[in-house]
């Protein structure tokens, strides 16, 4: 009887658990190839990524990173996005009463990168240097996948 109540237990923490992740983190070999920092010849690349580690864990934020009026996905401090994008002029937002904003310009070909803080619920969006950014994402961060079932990737 006690091996059937310790096994229940640990079943519902781990269903507890699995329930907590809004958006899936992404694979070792995505995030791994993500980390390789490549271009695409036909399409602009934006890193969006969080390394805002310096709150209380019960004070770390969650936010929704929208491109263009489009859903990217929440984001937790500790991860980060690779967006492909068409060139030209993206908005990146939060929703709601998250009035935090930036426009960026990217070009095929070329990756730029920007750092999300999140404090007292409004995104803070922050153009990052290049090689900053590299070393940043490879220490802290960890990829999320960008779209659920049945969505399709950010062309515009």
């Amino acid at each position: 009887m006690r091996g059937l109540r310790a096994w229940a237990a640990a079943a519902t923490a781990a269903l507890a658990l699995a329930g907590c992740a809004s958006v899936p983190q992404a694979s070792r070999e995505r995030d791994a190839e993500a980390k390789r920092f490549l271009a695409r010849p036909d399409a602009a690349t934006l890193y969006v990524f969080r390394n805002d580690f310096g709150q209380a864990d019960w004070d770390l934020e969650e936010s929704v990173l929208y491109v263009d009026g489009r859903i990217i996905g929440g984001t937790l401090p500790g991860t980060f996005f690779r967006i492909d994008l068409r060139a030209g002029t993206h908005l990146l937002h939060g929703f709601g009463y998250d009035q935090g904003r930036l426009k960026v310009e990217v070009r095929s070909g070329k990756i730029r990168f920007v750092s999300l803080n999140v404090a007292n619920g409004t995104s803070e969006f922050e153009r990052a240097a290049p090689e900053t950014a590299k070393a940043e994402i490879a220490r802290c961060c960890v990829l999320l996948e960008n779209w659920t079932a049945g969505q399709r990737p950010l062309l515009r």
